[in-house]
């Protein structure tokens, strides 16, 4: 297992920015104890709607704050209040920011000591969403979103959970430089690709034929917000759907990782077939990057790849990706140095047209 310190990307151990922690309507069933970022988590919904994310325990006697199903506090409903969360041992509350401020059998003032960490987070296109800085700084930019979201002719998506990997991310983030193992990969020798750097976002453009879409043109515009949430742009034929990929660090080296689809009715609301088509789409587009994930699972660590510079520019990628291992002075220095396009030796370049498939995405404004 390949640890960040192997491919000496920066003085963290985890990357900053916005992570996927969970699905939304996973939070239906209650608190959920979470692992991410090699530390425990406790993640609830509070009464307000709003998740909260705090670090795990309690500092009374270190419980776990929502791990416990079986404490009575639990079974009958009331560890929960407001946005707040009760430790299932002895009821010391925590509001949403992790201070105590309230113990039931105690009249004092709580201890500021008792406090744990908050993290930022949203409930944002049915995921949770929770942003981790390793110094807690505040998110320098918004989660990734996607404003078809809003519109109800677009299906709105149930993830693909695919459980967790013994892979470090950085091998992940690789696939947006390399050109060359979507024939033999995916079935989609590339006709035109490119990659362009704009701060936080790392941008994909590439198109050629779809084997598992019957060999038809499939142009793709594919960007990462940050370093775990990539979503990308897929158009043939007359359709047009969106396909979301993230993975999140659980330890140093190993990840958890998720994909879905958006896919648009044929018109206005969407009928029960159209549901079924979307369902039929998504399973499609994971069946396609499967081939990936057993890739990953199989493969040993590229710690210092045999790159030709035909293969595609995976040192500017993985410089790219650096910068979430860097100080804020360090970032925008990698951020300065790189924004712009990259291009491969002898790859054609996308028309005017592949680009107007950009227009509307999020990275345009």
């Amino acid at each position: 297992m390949a640890k960040a310190a192997d491919y000496g990307l920066g003085p963290k151990t985890f990357p900053t920015g916005w992570f996927i922690v969970a699905e939304s309507s996973e939070l239906d069933k209650g608190p959920m104890a979470i692992r991410f970022f090699g530390r425990d988590l406790a993640l609830y919904r509070g009464e307000s709607g709003n998740p909260v994310v705090l670090d795990a325990y309690c500092k009374h006697m270190g419980t776990h704050l929502t791990a416990s199903d079986s404490a009575m506090i639990v079974k009958n409903g009331l560890q929960i209040e407001g946005d707040s969360i009760r430790c299932p041992y002895h009821g010391w509350r925590y509001n949403s920011a992790g201070d105590v401020d309230d113990i039931p059998y105690h009249d004092g003032p709580c201890p500021k000591s008792a406090s744990i960490r908050s993290y930022p987070v949203v409930d944002n296109m049915g995921c949770i969403m929770v942003w981790f800085d390793e110094d807690g700084a505040e998110p320098s930019y918004d989660a990734p979103f996607l404003k078809e979201w809003d519109n109800p002719q677009w299906i709105h998506w149930q993830l693909d959970h695919l459980g967790e990997l013994d892979i470090h991310p950085q091998e992940v983030l690789d696939n947006m430089s390399d050109m060359r193992h979507l024939g033999p990969t995916h079935g989609a020798p590339c006709q035109y690709f490119e990659n362009e750097a704009k701060g936080h976002i790392y941008i994909q453009r590439q198109g050629g034929p779809m084997q598992l879409y019957g060999g038809v043109m499939l142009y793709t515009t594919t960007w990462y917000t940050g370093p775990g949430i990539l979503l990308s742009k897929q158009v043939w034929g007359d359709t047009v759907q969106y396909e979301l990929i993230a993975n999140t660090p659980v330890d140093d080296g190993r990840i958890k990782a998720w994909h879905a689809c958006l896919v648009k009715a044929s018109s206005g609301q969407p009928t029960a077939e159209d549901i079924e088509i979307a369902k039929q789409t998504q399973a499609g587009a994971l069946e396609a990057f499967a081939t990936d994930f057993q890739i990953w699972r199989y493969k040993q660590p590229a710690i210092k790849p045999m790159a030709l510079k035909t293969d595609g520019p995976f040192k500017i990628g993985r410089k790219w990706y650096s910068q979430f291992y860097a100080d804020a002075d360090t970032a925008a220095t990698i951020q300065q140095e790189l924004n712009g396009f990259h291009q491969i030796p002898g790859v054609t370049l996308p028309a005017e047209a592949n680009h107007a498939i950009d227009d509307g995405l999020p990275f345009m404004d």
